[in-house]
């Protein structure tokens, strides 16, 4: 797939199937990833890939972080790691108090990683939906995956094949020219 198809074409897959990536096929996608632009080359991420029966235990932990609502609502909140087979999870790890790149300059290379992921799924035939939601700022969700004091979890990209039953919807056109202003002084 050419680069221009993979962008234009790319689009979030929240119906996603077995199979997913092999073991190999992530680490290509995650060593490729490693060159996306990243100020002072610091590499400020990291991804957990769950599969199996640790996507039920994040489950669990969903669901604990739902105490407050009903059963119903615990139930759902325990399924959602079930909705791809493969997920992975995106640790933003910043080096803290870095003489010349940053906090938000490391943020913005760790989203350009993810990104770069997202294409190369989708180049590759995957599907992929970038997915967050309240938990991830849950302590017992942190303590789970073991992110260190200073790592922000950025969510989890569901990884798999895409259903065929439902085709992504295309995207509109933009308009290039809202986005593209001309040099003015002052203003």
């Amino acid at each position: 797939m050419r680069l221009e198809e993979a962008i234009t074409s790319r689009r979030s897959v929240g119906r996603l199937t077995a199979p997913a990536p092999s073991d190999a096929e992530l680490h290509d996608i995650v060593a490729l990833a490693m060159t996306a632009p990243d100020h002072g080359r610091l590499s400020p991420w990291r991804v957990i890939p769950l599969r199996g029966a640790s996507r039920e235990t994040l489950g669990e932990r969903f669901a604990e972080a739902a105490l407050d609502g009903e059963p119903a609502a615990r139930e759902r909140a325990a399924r959602k790691p079930l909705r791809a087979p493969l997920l992975l999870t995106l640790v933003f790890s910043p080096v803290p108090d870095h003489a010349k790149v940053p906090e938000w300059e490391q943020l913005a290379a760790a989203v350009c990683a993810v990104h770069t992921m997202t294409l190369l799924l989708h180049a590759r035939g995957w599907g992929s939906i970038w997915r967050t939601g309240a938990v991830v700022t849950d302590p017992g969700v942190h303590a789970l995956l073991g992110l260190r004091k200073h790592e922000q979890l950025l969510g989890w990209l569901y990884v798999g094949t895409p259903d065929a039953r439902h085709a992504p919807v295309p995207r509109p056109a933009g308009r290039p020219e809202d986005k593209l202003r001309p040099f003015a002084p002052g203003r």
